[in-house]
């Protein structure tokens, strides 16, 4: 194993400390420079630790390395998760947030590279050769390499998640504390063999995407306190649908009609449009531009049914990536991975305006903009576990990918026109709302078959 090979595995291995060094961050209030080190040096010791101590124990405990070690970052990480969740919804404002003491460190360092002594057992079977020295010599200079690459991720996590904390607090701790959890999921699926078919488990990140769009553009509630005006509620709705209706038509119907199989485009459409209709007349949810509330009868405050809106909006949404990643992933003729990733930047960026859509009307309503921003995040955590679910079902049964493809686009499909197109009509600026459907639904178009143009 070569230099070139050991940088592309340090930075591999390195990306759940990364993700986990942004989540420390966003909960610390303000991280110096000596906590930015503290967790680079805790996180690169460990991914450093790992190999070697692999490498040194060879195959004799690989029993336990291979069964164990997974099932306990998992339960490490959700711990950890769901306890930051807790805190971003707690009323109680904390004078001091867990900061960078040995005993939190030393857990998020042993979760995040306990996977990594599997990678020291390959070094014995595929040496590392970066000197003329001996073999011993090299694996300790690879993990060092390790080490380093780890380290300098870390530090950088640290600051880009303190830059964003300090500022959306609850909000994207609460995201912190999903992504955490997500991290278990990746790290127990690969053991499971759940991702057995990916070449590279780390794609599964592309799934936390949207979600980002939807952390971006809650945050937009920071910014003014102004209600949002008629005509640009009417462009942000006309962006949203022009974008999903175009990757519900050209996405994810097209490849059917394409293969000729145009009767399973038809019945999943129609089926997808069923789905989601349940959806609408089971979840209790308040269309806020068109003052409608749909649902069974209930209690809940305004807030949360306005919240909910967008959660049934963003479960077809995390079917659809779901499906096209395992269709990319098991290489079928009909999903690229390029296509994959096109379609979830497209609703990434349409996740825009759908969380403004959230935390503005609630923010109006009298909540808090911390709470507003709270709740516009948590409206799009349910995307990436849909899609989680879908990447595997589809992987399971891979005869049925058109025809979920198809299903995914009859319920976005279903959305646009339920309310996104009711919504960019609704006032006096509806010009303005077609204009702006149009445009995204042409430039998803040129971006869907941009190897064509």
């Amino acid at each position: 194993m070569g230099l070139i090979e050991l940088l592309l595995l340090g930075i591999g291995l390195s990306m759940d400390a990364f993700a986990v060094s942004i989540c420390k961050g966003i909960e610390t209030k303000k991280a110096n420079l000596k906590q930015v080190l503290l967790c680079g040096i805790w996180f690169g010791f460990f991914q450093g630790l790992m190999p070697f101590t692999g490498y040194v124990l060879g195959s004799k405990l690989e029993f336990i390395i291979n069964k164990i070690a997974p099932w306990l970052a998992f339960v490490l990480l959700s711990i950890i998760g769901v306890n930051m969740i807790r805190e971003a919804f707690s009323s109680e404002e904390e004078e001091t947030r867990a900061g960078f003491d040995v005993r939190s460190m030393f857990i998020l360092a042993v979760a995040t590279s306990i996977d990594a002594l599997a990678v020291g057992i390959t070094f014995v079977a595929v040496p590392v050769s970066l000197i003329d020295a001996p073999e011993l010599i090299n694996t300790v200079i690879g993990c060092l390499i390790i080490m380093a690459t780890t380290f300098a991720f870390s530090c950088l996590g640290v600051k880009i998640g303190n830059v964003f904390g300090t500022r959306f607090k609850s909000g994207a701790e609460a995201a912190g504390g999903f992504v955490l959890v997500f991290i278990g999921l990746k790290i127990l699926f690969e053991h499971l063999g759940l991702l057995e078919f990916m070449d590279n488990g780390d794609v599964l990140f592309g799934l936390l995407i949207p979600l980002l769009g939807t952390v971006l553009g809650s945050s937009l509630v920071f910014v003014t306190d102004k209600k949002i005006k008629d005509g640009f509620k009417s462009v942000m709705m006309g962006m949203a649908g022009g974008i999903m209706m175009a990757c519900s038509m050209w996405t994810l119907l097209y490849p059917s009609i394409l293969q000729g199989k145009v009767t399973t485009a038809a019945v999943g459409f129609i089926l997808g449009i069923g789905f989601q209709y349940m959806l609408d007349k089971i979840v209790p949810h308040t269309h806020v531009f068109i003052n409608a509330e749909e649902g069974l009868s209930n209690r809940l405050k305004y807030s949360f049914k306005v919240m909910l809106s967008e959660v049934i909006h963003h479960v077809p949404e995390g079917m659809a990536i779901g499906i096209m990643f395992a269709g990319a992933l098991n290489k079928s003729d009909e999903v690229s991975l390029a296509a994959a990733f096109a379609l979830t930047i497209g609703i990434a960026v349409q996740n825009i305006p759908e969380a403004i859509i959230v935390s503005a009307p609630i923010r109006s309503g009298g909540e808090e903009k911390s709470k507003s921003f709270l709740m516009g995040v948590v409206s799009g955590i349910i995307e990436p576990f849909i899609g989680i679910l879908m990447l595997m079902i589809v992987t399971a049964f891979p005869g049925i990918l058109l025809f979920t493809m198809s299903l995914a686009g009859g319920a976005i499909a279903f959305l646009v026109i339920e309310e996104n197109i009711p919504s960019m009509n609704a006032g006096k600026h509806s010009d303005k709302g077609t204009i702006s459907f149009a445009f995204f639904f042409c430039l998803m178009m040129l971006i869907t078959f941009s190897n064509l143009v």
